[in-house]
């Protein structure tokens, strides 16, 4: 198995469903009141280029309850925003912790962190991928619904990071996915034509957000305009505004359907709030799970543990 987690296709169904497993294994441990010390005395770099809420706390959180200690960098604090070469960055950081976790712009930043480091470089975010939080939010899904191989799973709006992920997912694990995005903003080409490859899962684009919702078992929405999109707010608003999660395109999709979302959520724009409120939202219970999913991969990564099958 790769030292490094960059992205979802480099993984086998068998390990992704382990690292869940073990992550629900530490979650209800935790619930009943279990101590985890595995990293005690490990430590982890945080280098994020970009702001983050939930993903900065949860690995944070991860890292302390197992037990570690956390070094967080922003690219202002770092020599990032000074042109540093990445190949001495990573090779530096590597000689001070235990494991790096990236949240950045350009895939190949990862991707040239993980060549030159001898520790873990774990991908928090990049404009391409999110492999992390699509972990978190499959953990959720089989907490909720099963197995993701029987259910046909949703994704409405921007073709971003998130959706390459879960193309991804689908691939490894096997299930169904139909994404529905506006001309011109569908998911990366290449990550589709490689899953496509792959000859696992029913990957689907639909044009019509109606026609995709329906019998929909999981539904996926995220922003409109991610970090860097900020000046494209007000177009993409128009052009977004027939992919909005809202009760008529709800009621598309099963009576026993659950929405899912990574947030922050733009309440209004891409769901409303009676939806992102209603009973069938599982965002918090989904926004909780990526602080154990994240301790399960840093257990593995940097703890190098034996409770997570590498096949």
């Amino acid at each position: 198995m790769t030292n490094h987690l960059l992205a979802l296709s480099d993984f086998s169904k068998q390990q992704l469903q382990s690292l869940i497993v073990r992550a629900i294994m530490l979650k209800n441990e935790s619930l009943e009141g279990v101590r985890h010390q595995q990293l005690a005395g490990r430590s982890v770099c945080l280098l994020f280029e970009k702001p983050s809420t939930r993903t900065r706390v949860s690995f944070e959180s991860a890292m302390y309850r197992l037990g570690g200690q956390v070094i967080f960098m922003s690219a202002k604090e770092s020599q990032l925003g000074r042109g540093e070469p990445l190949k001495d960055t990573a090779r530096v950081l590597s000689r001070y912790v235990d494991g790096i976790v990236v949240r950045t712009f350009g895939q190949e930043v990862v991707e040239e962190l993980s060549k030159y480091a001898t520790v873990p470089v774990i991908n928090a975010l990049t404009d391409l991928y999110h492999p992390c939080q699509v972990l978190s939010d499959i953990m959720t899904v089989i907490e909720k619904k099963g197995a993701p191989e029987n259910l046909k799973i949703v994704w409405i709006g921007d073709g971003n990071n998130m959706a390459n992920s879960w193309i991804e997912a689908a691939s490894v694990f096997g299930f169904s996915l139909t994404l529905s995005c506006p001309e011109g903003y569908e998911p990366n080409a290449a990550v589709l034509e490689a899953a496509r490859k792959t000859g696992v899962g029913d990957i689907r684009l639909v044009s019509d957000p109606a026609e995709a919702m329906e019998d929909a078992d999981v539904v996926n929405v995220d922003v409109w305009a991610s970090m860097g999109q900020e000046s494209e707010q007000e177009k993409r608003v128009k052009l977004f505004q027939p992919y909005q999660l809202n009760a008529a395109l709800m009621g598309k999709a099963k009576d026993d359907a659950i929405v899912l979302h990574c947030l922050p959520a733009h309440r209004g724009e891409e769901i409303t709030e009676d939806i992102l409120e209603g009973t069938q939202s599982v965002v918090f219970d989904q926004a909780e799970n990526k602080m154990h999913i994240h301790k399960a991969i840093l257990e593995l990564f940097i703890g190098g543990s034996t409770e997570v099958t590498n096949q």
